[in-house]
């Protein structure tokens, strides 16, 4: 054999090694403490916790109907607080490659054109493999409750939920765009569509699916993106418990502090639907905290 020759088969030797380095890589995982509820002995509810290794190249995260507005003074300035939280984490989790859908329903035309917007519209459509939705309710379709899944929300929320002291705010519609403060970057989508967002779910190959934003008694668990529909079509799907929000009255039943009144709808979820977990497991930090909590 020529020294020609043996170059070449030293060189492809090489490149096959190499090759065979990249495969044997693993992936790089998000770690998740995931806390899920079950009922205990003589009607108790346990609390469990469970850890996970998400592929984040598997998984989406969707922030849900973070506005600019609300007609809700309290639930406004509260989203507000939520906005810089939420870059970070949102931040943090790009970095480890998972895809991120805004889903401010109702106010998509505010960004036509846009690449996040043409994303989303763009996305072949995929089959889903159960009826999406087609209920509708506040500008989108709706995934009522059902009673034969879960039980009746732990608060009541029949008055809208307006937790400003004094007199109630009166309800209207006052979003135009999601809040300006929360970035859209390159690669992100943006829809309120169920089809679009199974779409784009699709095309990634993504089977875990985060959900964030507000209100969870209402939109977070209702949207046709959102954890009933999620779940319903399959996905294992999670809850970012400490950047979420409730529309909840102190002064209707079961008569406690809002924040406590949004911990026991996340109580709500991690029973019937899904887990959830902080914003620690992805940013590395603290979990978030609204500054009027002071429990």
């Amino acid at each position: 054999m020529n020294s020609r020759a043996g170059w070449w088969i030293a060189l492809l030797c090489l490149v096959g090694c190499a090759t065979s380095g990249e495969r044997s890589v693993k992936p790089s995982t998000m770690t998740l403490h995931l806390r899920s509820q079950t009922a205990g002995p003589s009607g108790t509810v346990v609390s469990q916790e469970r850890v996970e290794a998400w592929d984040p190249r598997r998984t989406a995260i969707i922030v849900c109907d973070l506005w600019d507005d609300h007609w809700c003074k309290s639930a406004s300035a509260r989203v507000g607080e939520l906005v810089e939280p939420l870059n970070r984490t949102l931040d943090a989790a790009r970095k480890q490659g998972v895809f991120v859908i805004h889903a401010p329903s109702s106010v998509t035309a505010f960004y036509q054109g846009t690449p996040a917007r043409e994303l989303a519209r763009k996305a072949p459509f995929a089959a889903t493999p159960r009826p999406l939705a087609t209920a509708e309710r506040w500008g989108t379709r709706w995934c009522w409750p059902d009673a034969s899944h879960e039980g009746v929300l732990p608060i009541d929320d029949s008055d809208m939920g307006c937790s400003c002291s004094g007199s109630k705010c009166t309800v209207r519609e006052a979003w135009t765009r999601q809040h300006p403060g929360l970035r859209i970057e390159p690669g992100d989508a943006l829809t309120d569509d169920g089809q679009e967002t199974w779409n784009l779910l699709a095309e990634r190959g993504i089977d875990h699916v985060i959900l964030c934003g507000v209100h969870l008694n209402m939109c977070v668990l209702g949207r046709p993106f959102a954890i009933r529909q999620m779940v319903r079509m399959g996905k294992q799907v999670a809850l970012i418990r400490d950047l979420t929000d409730t529309m909840y009255n102190p002064e209707r039943p079961p008569g406690v502090d809002h924040f406590t009144g949004t911990d026991r709808v996340v109580g709500h979820v991690e029973r019937y639907w899904c887990p959830s977990f902080t914003s620690a497991d992805i940013t590395g930090g603290r979990a978030f905290r609204f500054r009027e909590d002071h429990r």
